[in-house]
């Protein structure tokens, strides 16, 4: 036998050919990217890819990655992938025995096997190094334990429901047919019904099984959130002040058999947690913040501080890499039993192991004592982001442990410019058997010895490693934040106003995550210099969800523009400026619905303290002409930073992707800005829910009819200079190949070619685009994109390529912005579009509405924030009305179109004479080609509203659930 195992000839070098150089992992990493026709018909080459096709791992990726919706298990994931295949039934179930070959060996096949099919009897251990204590006071737990060190609650769950309720059986008999969420390892958003995920449990012999992880949980089955209650100890929650559909994940169903469960991370935000077990046990192990476990590798994004993380699983880190750790490298570690409830403190590390089908619930929150870690890790930039989870480890190897003990006793003198790498730590360890691994397991040694040195999980400490040019408003936000940078100053703002007796911390907090106290600085100067009342305590912090710092002193509304660097900050105000000049030249009805300009101007810091400049729009304030953004063009009489000026910016920065936009508005130290009467009443975001279906319509037919006004509001013409500058960009292009010359005829070709201009350049790259915006929108429509949108979007306005002709409409004026929280609405007994009833106005001045919860009726009063203000299309206007105002109410967009009673500027007679008439005849096509060329994920939000839409096959089955009512209207004067 001896013999003719030595004899036997290995397989691997005939059946891989070329491929044999390729170790098995990487061939499995390979064959996980193909397709599940792919793979089976990749088994028929040799035995040995019949051997590598075959495992179930490959299945579970295949499947897992092709699957989306509801899943429900077939026994093996083979079977599970073919059936999604919707192949005919003869192919579905293999035939005869699976083949079997000698001559092959794999130590990577083995292992992946192995934890498939161990079982974790050994893997409970009595105690642990985690106290467990019963019975603690509040005060005892802040003081000892609260974002101190984890601990084991004993007691907390005695009286749920849940502890006697939440079983296996039980469950399965009242909620089998209710779909929980699935974690996986794929981003597709994955639901099994709980019958269908019981049986997966005891069928499956995965490495890393799938378990039930919903934060929708109480939603699906609103009964199981009776059923336990949070803990005394946990009461305190900052993030309740937000409305339920507002606020961030912050609770989960667990439920996982054997081998399952959560490898290495922290928790997002730096929140901290509490977990209650209320079926089997589970094995904990936990590191304080900033000391990174072995196996794991941080990834921390230079631009926007993104956090990724490389592990390995749960399992297989215990199996691998926790037997080769030192004692004094060891993790804390407890196993959690039935009725226990462990709290894990804010930024800390663990990773759980389920010894056997486990049932738990779990909570993260936001208190007092982790408040400031919260919003320093919501705070811009990346530095502070890598420091908090690997500690020193994230500074440059060339560092060493005195020189790091020196920096955190010296603030003064810290310089981290030379924090620069993505990856904050050495490299994960590929493989137990590498040649070097003795060598690096001492590195890592003295890795967690450097951690010891100078780290400090001390929010005075993290917070100097904060770039302080990196602001709040104008840099990247992280896509792993809990909450977006517009609900994050709405949760500041509601905790500044709620809760009055805590405002020293939510200050600090802001401090960190808003550079609330530069921007009060700055509003401080702007008052005085204007004679406005200094902000009181209540107006410290600026209200609304927009992109720029607003402020709210007495009757007035301060706004410091920031967004997108100084140079596009002036071309809003003075666009701004512009737009409001001609409104009082004209002398519009639209007047009485906007907010009145009451001063403007422009702050700067200069040798460390603010200066103030008035400027109404016309000439060049002498700071900015000190500056590089002046060109010849601002030299001109009139408003130098006027609507077509800013119209040239946005053609020069169209197809530009954000990323290489985004320094510009870091480090500027010029802000312009703009001081309005304040509105009286209450924006209609907050109102929504609350309105009548009349006082909806009756806000449809108000914007209908101030949009007409908007639209027919005449718009300074271009003269001479500005149809030159057009020229010259245009030519310029031309050289660099990007568009053909424009023969500009007369003004109104040369307003419609820098419209249709900048569309064919954000054209150019907007399948990439798309791409990165990724779910919800469909990657086979996004491989359609190029078939559907006309290279030559003139053709949308039957302009042809010299401008000869166009639109027999010219451009307008148009807002951009409507959103819903641009528009306000004021209480009324009798709402009527045009003007308040004047007894309702006197109730309304004498408190007699004020209360929301009594008032019968409300009725728009105002638009705001005009400094968006663009030149263009009036269809843009109709997009974020529709989707946002609206949320896709057809009958809202009609009765919206019945006030409006304007044309849009598209001669069909003509369009249809061309080629591909069929589409450019349609007003629902140039609205759809608008929402795919829009700079904001307009299509985000279209199959957000019609979740249907996901599985269209065209994008003109998209264009006509959409904006079919369009095609209805004639529009007339």
């Amino acid at each position: 036998m001896e013999a003719q195992a030595h004899n036997q000839r290995d397989r691997r070098i005939d059946g891989l050919g070329d491929l044999r150089v390729l170790p098995d992992e990487i061939l499995c990493s390979i064959l996980e990217r193909l397709t599940p026709r792919d793979a089976a018909r990749v088994a028929c080459v040799s035995s040995v890819m019949y051997i590598l096709s075959n495992e179930e791992p490959l299945w579970m990726s295949l499947c897992l990655n092709g699957a989306s919706g509801f899943l429900e298990y077939k026994g093996s994931w083979k079977k599970t992938a073919l059936h999604n295949e919707n192949l005919p039934d003869k192919y579905k179930e293999g035939h005869g025995q699976p083949l079997h070959f000698d001559g092959f060996n794999s130590l990577f096949l083995y292992r992946r096997l192995y934890r498939c099919r161990t079982t974790l009897d050994t893997f409970y251990t009595e105690g642990g190094n985690v106290e467990r204590i019963k019975d603690i006071s509040l005060k005892d737990f802040y003081n000892e334990y609260d974002v101190k060190k984890p601990v084991m609650l004993k007691g907390l769950a005695d009286t749920w429901p849940a502890r006697h309720k939440w079983t296996t059986d039980q469950l399965l008999l009242n909620y089998g047919d209710v779909a929980f969420k699935i974690s996986q390892r794929s981003s597709k958003k994955i639901s099994m019904k709980f019958k269908d995920y019981v049986a997966y449990m005891k069928d499956q012999h995965d490495e890393d099984p799938l378990y039930v992880f919903d934060e929708k949980f109480g939603e699906h089955a609103p009964s199981l959130l009776k059923d336990y209650c949070v803990p005394h100890l946990f009461q305190e929650d900052f993030f309740d002040i937000l409305d339920i559909d507002k606020r961030p994940s912050y609770r989960w169903l667990i439920i996982g058999p054997q081998r399952s469960g959560a490898s290495w991370h922290v928790d997002p935000a730096l929140t901290s947690a509490w977990n209650t077990l209320l079926s089997g046990r589970k094995r904990w192990a936990l590191y304080p913040p900033g000391k990174v476990p072995l196996g794991v590798t941080v990834h921390v994004n230079e631009e926007d501080g993104d956090v990724s993380i490389e592990t390995p699983s749960s399992l297989q880190w215990w199996l691998d890499f926790y037997p080769l750790l030192a004692d004094e490298d060891k993790p804390i570690e407890c196993t959690q039993l039935p009725g226990e409830t462990i709290y894990v403190p804010s930024g800390w590390w663990h990773c759980i192991l389920n010894l056997e089908t486990t049932i738990a619930v779990t909570q993260n929150f936001v208190n007092s004592n982790n408040f400031e870690f919260v919003c320093l890790d919501m705070a811009p930039g990346y530095r502070h982001k890598g420091v908090c989870r690997v500690g020193l480890l994230a500074l440059e190897d060339d560092v060493d442990e005195n020189g790091i003990q020196d920096m955190s006793c010296n603030e003064e003198n810290l310089s981290y410019s030379d924090l620069s790498r993505k990856e904050k730590r050495p490299k994960t360890l590929k493989d137990v058997d590498d040649l070097g691994f003795e060598s690096e397991l001492s590195c890592v040694s003295r890795s967690y010895h450097l951690w010891k040195g100078g780290f400090s999980y001390d929010i005075n400490f993290l917070s100097m490693f904060l770039d302080k040019d990196r602001d709040h408003y104008s840099s990247e936000w992280s896509s792993g934040n809990s909450i977006g940078q517009r609900e994050l100053r709405e949760w500041l703002s509601k905790l500044w106003i709620q809760k009055p007796e805590m405002r020293d911390l939510i200050w600090k907090g802001a401090c960190i995550a808003l550079n609330a106290d530069k921007w009060l600085e700055c509003l401080s100067k702007i008052c005085a210099f204007n004679n406005l009342p200094p902000p009181t305590d209540d107006e410290r912090l600026p209200v609304g969800t927009g992109s720029n710092p607003v402020y709210l002193v007495g009757n007035y509304v301060v706004k410091i523009f920031v967004e997108g660097g100084l140079e596009a900050c002036l071309y809003c105000l003075g666009t701004e400026l512009e737009f409001n000049n001609l409104l009082l030249e004209a002398n519009s009805s639209i007047r009485k619905h906007i907010p009145s300009v009451i001063a403007s101007g422009v702050v700067y810091l200069e040798d460390g303290s603010y200066t103030n400049l008035s400027w109404d729009g016309k000439g060049v304030p002498s700071v900015i002409s000190k500056t590089n953004i002046i060109t010849e063009k601002c030299n001109v009489d009139g408003f130098p930073f006027g609507v077509w000026g800013k119209k040239l910016l946005e053609y020069r920065n169209a197809g530009i992707p954000v990323d290489g936009s985004i320094s510009l508005a870091c480090n500027s130290s010029i802000w312009p800005y703009v001081i309005t009467t304040r509105c009286e009443g209450n924006m209609f975001a907050d109102l929504r829910d609350s309105l009548s279906w009349e006082d909806t319509t009756n806000l449809a037919s108000f914007l209908g009819e101030q949009l007409r006004h908007i639209h027919l509001l005449p718009h300074p013409p271009l003269n001479s200079s500005f149809i030159s500058d057009i020229e010259h960009e245009i030519s310029w292009s031309e050289e660099n190949g990007c568009i053909s010359n424009v023969n500009c005829k007369s003004n109104s070709a040369a307003e419609w070619g820098i419209f249709t201009r900048i569309l064919i350049k954000k054209r150019k790259d907007v399948s990439s685009r798309l791409t990165k915006w990724g779910d919800p929108i469909p990657s086979k429509l996004i491989e359609k994109i190029e078939e559907y949108i006309p290279s030559d979007l003139s053709k949308l306005l039957n302009i042809n390529e010299n401008f000869s002709s166009g639109a027999y409409k010219p451009c307008s004026w148009i807002h951009t912005d409507i959103m819903d929280d641009n528009i306000y609405m004021e209480p009324s007994l009798v709402c009527s579009t045009s003007s308040r009833n004047t007894e309702d106005a006197a109730q309304v001045d004498n408190g007699l509405l004020s209360d929301h919860d009594g008032v019968k009726s409300w009725c728009p009063s105002y638009i705001l924030d005009f400094s968006d203000l663009s030149i263009g299309d009036p269809i843009f206007d109709l997009i974020p009305i529709y989707l946002d105002v609206f949320r896709g109410d057809s009958n809202l967009l009609k009765k919206f179109l019945e006030s409006y009673k304007l044309p849009f500027p598209c001669n069909i007679s003509k369009c249809e004479l061309t080629e591909g008439g069929q589409n450019f005849g349609r007003l629902s096509y140039a609205a759809m080609c608008y929402c795919i060329l829009h700079d904001d994920n307009v299509l985000g939000a279209i199959f957000s509203i019609w979740e249907e839409l996901r599985s269209s096959e065209s994008w003109e089955e998209v264009e006509m659930t959409v904006w079919g009512e369009l095609n209805n209207y004639k529009g007339f004067l």
